[in-house]
């Protein structure tokens, strides 16, 4: 049986649900070993149960400094070295900005990118020569969406930490790359605190300016990220986007 990752050691931040889940799920079948991360204990949970004695799976609050720190020494001597990190948690809230709090305003930038940053940091030393990072944006870290504009504000941050992560990490042979979805099927559609209707709208309104015309899946996903993690070996500080043409204002043809 073919297994393109094996020996290979992965970290996932978010690691227990959607997107990272589906990445953890593709690295573990190809021969991986890898380790991810989550808060919620039925997340936790139904994550070990899914990914089997492949991966460890770490209660880490994404934007606490003494779990990143955790998380290092977890890594150090469970793994010795990283091959692949990939930062995949994060929040995100439809929220007019009238509405927003200074508690909601802190909460979404400690989690979006102080946590990114700070687990880069102390992570790195881990990662040898030919190693990756892949950071998991949004095509929302360019351009204005209703409602999103903390969001945007902490995924257009996390786009630069990666360019400056790129420049600072190169002379060490680690590439530093970003994957940014656009409308993709999660269980939470990226939104975990909104309702049955506002999850049922946003899937009619992504679906319905999405030039492909549906969402895309977390395997898909995955898919972007692993191109990155092993397959671009001369690419550094680039963006892919994952979004059914959304970020490319194409105009199909009318239904």
């Amino acid at each position: 049986m073919n297994k393109p990752y094996a020996g290979k050691k992965a970290v996932i931040t978010g690691g227990t649900i959607g997107m990272g889940l589906a990445t953890a799920q593709a690295l573990i079948e190809g021969g991986a070993e890898v380790l991810v991360t989550g808060r919620n204990p039925e997340n936790l949970e139904a994550a070990r149960r899914t990914l089997g004695p492949g991966a460890h799976v770490l209660a880490s609050d994404a934007a606490s400094l003494a779990d990143i720190d955790a998380l290092a020494v977890t890594a150090r001597e469970r793994f010795g070295r990283i091959d692949l990190l990939h930062i995949n948690a994060g929040i995100a809230t439809l929220e007019p900005f009238a509405q927003v709090t200074e508690a909601g305003y802190d909460r979404a930038f400690a989690i979006n990118t102080k946590g990114p940053f700070f687990t880069v940091q102390r992570l790195a030393p881990l990662m040898p020569q030919g190693s990756a990072i892949v950071f998991t944006s949004s095509i929302a870290d360019e351009g204005g969406m209703h409602g999103m504009s903390v969001y945007s504000g902490t995924k257009a941050a996390l786009r630069s930490f990666a360019s400056g992560f790129a420049a600072e990490l190169v002379t060490r042979g680690i590439r530093v790359n970003v994957v940014s979805p656009g409308f993709i099927d999660t269980p939470t559609l990226g939104i975990a605190d909104a309702t049955a209707e506002e999850r049922a709208e946003f899937i009619r309104v992504g679906d319905q300016i999405t030039p492909m015309r549906r969402h895309g899946t977390a395997a898909e996903v995955a898919r972007a990220v692993l191109f990155f993690a092993f397959e671009a070996t001369f690419t550094t500080g680039a963006r892919l986007t994952v979004d059914g043409g959304l970020g490319q204002k194409l105009t199909p043809a009318a239904a």
